[in-house]
């Protein structure tokens, strides 16, 4: 028997309920849908239970004493099957190592994120982590109390060991298994205490991923491994242009009849083959002779003939449009009129490809009872689902949303339109009557991937005579993803890292510019942040310069009412053996460090970097990142997770860049889209701060730092400001 039978069936969709402080998230559904899914529930999901609290919908406990969780979250490589096996196994007393964990099918006790569901923003652990220490906590009070009544014993007589409830005075035990049903039977407690932190034995610990055996094995299967029986395979190519669509096949016969070849399509801005085999569908489809409709010749408001990236940078940086204020504090007027010195700043980001190394792929099966299984990477169960009822003509009950591990996460698996695969999926599956896997080549994925945006921001400062900031301004101009799909105005996932920052600068005006961009813009990892806090940051080392501060010196001065950012700049300097700007020599090389800090996702961090130039470019030897997340689950994970968000803050701050021209990409595989090599890769330092604030987020805080501290350390080295990323863009020698 089973505690918790955990099934999609006959559980109706609970609606999500958008809240304002959900949007920080990094989710993205389209305006369409979010029509749709917002608003009250009805039938029985307007009666259910609130989410999370319904512990048969997410432990489950076998005959055997095998645990299974559900989780409300989709591993990606991420860690969070093992951070919810160590909260739940904490209360349940059950060795995580112990613990199944899988991801639970759409429904609505799932929704514990400020009301939704979804696998972003670095919000999973501290959305979830007092949810799930109380579903284990309720659960193990619902088996002593079963086994109080088996043995008839009070249940204060009672102990719990690793999944058995152990009676010391008579030496009789009983395995959570044999209890299951009876434990399910019962009324659960409100009042189950959680247990004392001290006594703590898992949470706070670096216990070993549970997903690293399948993984080290090759058995861990994400989508493109699975396979369902009678497929086809399917391969795509894109229209050339970016919202232009296919007109004619002059050739549609020769391939017809290539080895393998099921039939051809035409779908929305693309043309498709199904075939015995994916090479043969893709070189087939790559064969074809494919006349495409004309993009407009010029112009932003579509991917025009003559788009490009320096084009759209022009019309950010050229925009006269009035700014909407997200942020204004005291008289920024008066205090530039009295400024000693006045600086001012242009700064910009390219946009950039995911680049992940997981295929986009999905497979799509209709069944003879009208149901629609569908097996695709997503972070958004729910709303996944409903799109794809949509495509496929379908109630959303009757799609089966299979949920595989995540080739990672990045930003890419939220519902982009046409960046995604999975509505031609289902529409080559209806028209075949065959199920159908389809994949995109790599070339296929550089073209479709929804980017990062290009941005672009102003800043202004005024000093006053002793070389203090007196007042800042900022004009951003662009457009992001929150806008995009939440519709969200002002935009904040366009000024994230620009304003709220924590330095006491008493007089601050803060203004965004919407200016839509043409291509299909995403998430990236720590999103707005992830440019934004390398503009303010290296304005800041700008504002120090000017006013002869040393870096350093000047965050202490503008933190000193913070005892929580002071102590991470004292860890900083700690870790990497005291702050030096330089330049230094280390074994007859030039050197200098430059410092950022960042407060994203309800996190801190302050991060040095050491760089010097090595052929004209610039060489990171080391980055030490002082992080504070206020607690922590599994400190091995988070470092891990550090560590890598600098990487991938270092890739976008080196050699990163997605390019247009002529109204195409550049770039069409890795072979020309530079990112981050195993040599370019430096020393990374990483200490764990606890400061015992709110939890705060993990996955993406440790990426925004880099981009500052590299180019602050630049600019301490060579004596050259850079104000664009990346650096590989601007020749370098040394001062």
């Amino acid at each position: 028997m089973i505690l918790a039978p955990a099934s999609a069936a006959g559980l109706s969709r609970r609606a999500f309920i958008l809240r304002s402080g959900a949007f920080v998230l990094g989710a993205a559904l389209p305006t369409r849908v979010l029509a749709d899914v917002a608003g009250a529930g009805e039938g029985a999901a307007a009666v259910a239970p609130a989410p999370g609290t319904r512990v048969a919908a997410f432990i489950e406990i076998g005959a055997d004493n095998t645990v299974r969780f559900l989780s409300p979250f989709v591993e990606g490589g991420q860690g969070i099957a093992t951070g919810m096996a160590q909260t739940v196994g904490e209360e349940l007393d059950v060795d995580p190592a112990r613990i199944e964990v899988e991801c639970a099918p759409p429904g609505p006790d799932y929704q514990v994120v400020n009301g939704m569901r979804l696998t972003g923003g670095s919000f999973s652990t501290r959305s979830s982590y007092p949810v799930v220490r109380r579903l284990g906590a309720t659960a193990r009070d619902m088996l002593l109390r079963a086994a109080a009544a088996r043995l008839e014993v009070d249940v204060d007589a009672l102990t719990t060991r690793d999944g058995v409830v152990v009676h010391a005075t008579s030496g009789r035990t009983l395995t959570y298994g044999d209890l299951a049903t009876e434990a399910l039977a019962l009324t659960p407690r409100e009042d189950v205490p959680l247990r004392d932190p001290a006594a703590f034995r898992w949470i706070g610990k670096p216990v070993g991923r549970i997903d690293v055996a399948d993984k080290s094995r090759g058995l861990a299967k994400y989508t493109i491994d699975h396979a369902v029986d009678g497929m086809l395979f399917a391969a795509v190519v894109h229209a050339p242009h970016y919202g232009t669509e296919p007109k004619a096949l002059s050739n549609e016969a020769d391939v017809k009849v290539m080895p393998g070849v099921h039939s051809i399509h035409t779908l929305p801005g693309a043309v498709a083959v199904t075939a015995d085999s994916w090479w043969r569908a893709r070189k087939a489809v790559e064969a074809l002779d494919v006349t495409w409709t004309d993009p407009a010749p010029t112009g932003i408001a579509t991917v025009a003939a003559d788009f490009s990236s320096d084009g759209m940078l022009a019309a950010l940086t050229g925009s006269t449009a009035p700014g909407v204020s997200v942020e204004a504090e005291g008289d920024t007027a008066a205090t530039f009129a009295a400024a000693a010195k006045v600086i001012e700043a242009e700064y910009h980001a390219p946009y950039l490809n995911h680049a992940q190394l997981e295929p986009p792929s999905t497979i799509a099966r209709f069944n003879d009872d009208g149901t629609l299984d569908v097996w695709l990477p997503n972070q958004m169960p729910e709303a996944f689902q409903k799109l794809c009822a949509e495509a496929g003509g379908v109630v959303p009950e009757q799609v089966r949303l299979h949920q595989p591990m995540l080739g990672g996460f990045f930003g890419r698996h939220f519902t982009y339109g046409t960046g995604n695969p999975f509505p031609q999926a289902i529409l080559l599956a209806k028209a075949t009557g065959r199920p159908v896997k389809l994949v995109w080549s790599r070339e296929e994925e550089f073209k479709m991937d929804a980017l990062r945006p290009l941005s672009f921001t102003r800043l202004k400062a005024a000093l006053g005579a002793d070389g203090m900031p007196t007042a800042i301004t900022s004009r951003t101009v662009g457009e992001g993803p929150l806008g995009r799909y939440f519709g969200l105005s002002p935009d904040s996932s366009t000024v994230e890292g620009i304003t709220e920052k924590p330095y006491a600068i008493a007089n601050r005006a803060m203004e965004t510019v919407t200016l839509r961009h043409p291509v299909n813009i995403a998430f990236w990892r720590s999103v707005g942040h992830s440019m934004n806090d390398f503009f303010y940051e290296g304005f800041l080392d700008e504002i120090a310069d000017a006013g002869g501060q040393d870096p350093f010196a000047l965050r202490k001065a503008l933190l000193a009412h913070s005892r929580r950012h002071l102590a991470l700049l004292d860890e900083v300097a700690r870790i990497s053996g005291g702050w030096r700007r330089g330049p230094y020599t280390v074994d007859g090389t030039s050197r200098a460090r430059g410092l950022a800090m960042a407060s994203p996702f309800g996190s801190e961090t302050a991060t040095i970097a050491e760089v010097s130039l090595e052929d004209g470019a610039t060489k990171v030897h080391n980055v030490w990142v002082a992080f504070d997340p206020g607690s922590v689950v599994n400190p091995a994970i988070v470092k891990a997770q550090v560590e890598s968000a600098v990487a991938l803050g270092l890739s976008e701050t080196l050699v990163e860049q997605a390019v247009y021209e002529n109204g195409v990409r550049r770039d069409a595989n890795y072979d020309t889209y530079q990112v981050l090599r195993r040599e370019m890769m430096p020393a990374v330092h990483v200490s764990i701060v606890e400061s015992g604030a709110p939890m705060g987020g993990v996955g993406e805080p440790g990426l925004p730092g880099v981009p500052g501290a590299v180019v602050n350390a630049v600019a301490a080295l060579t004596g050259v400001r850079v104000r664009s990323l990346p650096l590989a863009n601007t020749p370098l020698s040394a001062a």
